[in-house]
């Protein structure tokens, strides 16, 4: 089948479902998008990492046909946004609600994660600059090595933590407006350019991590060897990135959702 007609008679099913809405055409919308679940959660950095609880990969499947369904619902053609890139979001952030509703990571850990959180943005506030892990170690009144080992436990929730606050963001600025306004265009730049500057001004290692981490994909391990350090360090160096980018978003995130930025 060629790729035109494939593509008239996707157009007719989308046709046909808005129109009657019957569940054969939306079972067949879904299987014809299903690989979008498997592909977004293939791209989430907290699945299969080495520090991660334990994750059923078939419980990530679930939520995620269901932000499938969601999307398929919810999708207008007419608009000019593509549906995959409509129905990731859904689909990631179906996930991320999920997770957040099961309270998968211990109370404990959330406590050390917020003083930790703390403590770096209190550090570096005062120092003008990125804090190392001495510096920090010494405010929280532990050994660099206790610090370290609790940034290696927090990895998952860290990264977690900042995806729910970026979903957070991109569904209120959804929200607001359709897609295609010049105002959410206006809002969506600002908000990748804000997180361009704040990656940018992360100190270099942490910088490269993130970017390695994200863009280009790559696993904990892999940067270790790109990075000539450990799996574990990557893990801790990630994690430290990450508290300081969601301490630098949540400082924005009033301004950016009332279009208050410059």
């Amino acid at each position: 089948m060629s790729k035109k007609v494939a593509a008239t008679e996707l157009q007719n099913l989308w046709s046909e479902y808005k129109k009657r809405s019957t569940i054969e055409s939306r079972n067949e919308l879904i299987l014809k998008y299903s690989y979008l679940v498997k592909r977004v959660i293939s791209r989430l950095t907290f699945v299969n990492n080495p520090s991660n609880p334990s994750m059923d990969i078939e419980d990530l499947v679930s939520y995620g046909i269901l932000g499938l369904m969601d999307a398929i619902e919810k999708y207008d053609p007419s608009r000019s946004v593509k549906f995959e890139t409509y129905a990731a979001f859904r689909i990631k952030g179906a996930i991320i609600d999920q997770l957040r509703k099961q309270d998968w990571i211990p109370r404990s850990l959330r406590t050390k994660a917020k003083q930790l959180s703390e403590v770096i943005d209190a550090v570096e506030k005062e120092m003008g600059r990125s804090a190392s892990d001495q510096e920090i170690a010494k405010t929280l009144g532990v050994s660099v090595e206790e610090l370290r080992k609790t940034m290696l436990e927090m990895h998952s929730f860290a990264v977690v933590s900042l995806e729910e606050q970026l979903h957070e963001i991109a569904s209120s600025l959804a929200a607001s407006s359709r897609y295609d306004d010049p105002e959410h265009v206006v809002q969506v730049n600002e908000l990748k350019r804000y997180l361009a500057k704040a990656i940018d001004e992360l100190p270099e290692r942490e910088k490269m991590i993130i970017s390695l981490y994200y863009f280009e994909e790559l696993t904990l391990k892999e940067i270790g060897m790109v990075l000539g350090i450990s799996e574990s360090r990557v893990s801790q160096l990630h994690t430290r990135a990450l508290l300081k980018l969601k301490n630098k978003l949540a400082r924005i995130k009033s301004d950016l959702l009332e279009g208050g930025l410059s």
